[in-house]
């Protein structure tokens, strides 16, 4: 009975830097000549080792939500052809991450994100803070559509921006 105790007790701080996603919102934001479009999406999926510091995540791209059902449907028809391309992928690590520490910490996350089929190594900076046994994940970055190979149609160059602002809220849970 002692060493069932025991293997728990050491097992559990190893469970307890594992953590799954318990909410998101992922926002992108093209301001363009003509009009801005803005879309969010709370379908994330995602999970962060507190102590390596590596994260996964994967955003399903028909889940992003637009005020307008036009704009979401050329979205993902035309641009994003989420048929062929049903999601957005991250894995990669956090730098500088002490989860002994539960002021805001600066990191920078650096790895592999795949957007439209195309894979690019990203190093995206942003914020980090333990809260009540929760982890907060906070980063706004900049996305080219030209690296991702999405194409805009010479017609609505004005209605849509070469890159688009992202801005990613996560809050993880323990495992």
């Amino acid at each position: 009975m002692r060493v069932i105790v025991l293997l728990l007790l050491v097992a559990q701080p190893s469970l307890a830097q594992k953590y799954s996603l318990e909410k998101s919102k992922v926002v992108f934001f093209s301001d363009a000549a003509i009009e801005d479009i803005h879309a969010e999406n709370i379908k994330t999926v995602s999970i962060f080792n507190a102590e390596s510091g590596e994260v996964a995540f994967s955003i399903p791209i028909k889940e992003f939500q637009f005020e307008n059902a036009t704009m979401q449907e050329h979205f993902n028809e035309k641009y994003l052809e989420t048929e062929k391309f049903p999601k957005a992928t991250f894995q990669g690590k956090f730098s500088s991450f002490n989860p002994d520490i539960d002021q805001p910490q600066a990191v920078t996350a650096t790895g592999k994100l795949t957007i439209h089929g195309v894979i690019r190594e990203v190093e995206i900076a942003g914020t980090i803070q333990v809260v009540s046994q929760k982890i907060l994940a906070k980063a706004t970055f900049m996305v080219k559509l030209v690296d991702y190979n999405i194409k805009i149609p010479q017609l609505l160059w004005q209605k849509i921006a070469e890159q688009v602002e992202v801005t990613a809220e996560f809050t993880y849970k323990p495992q």
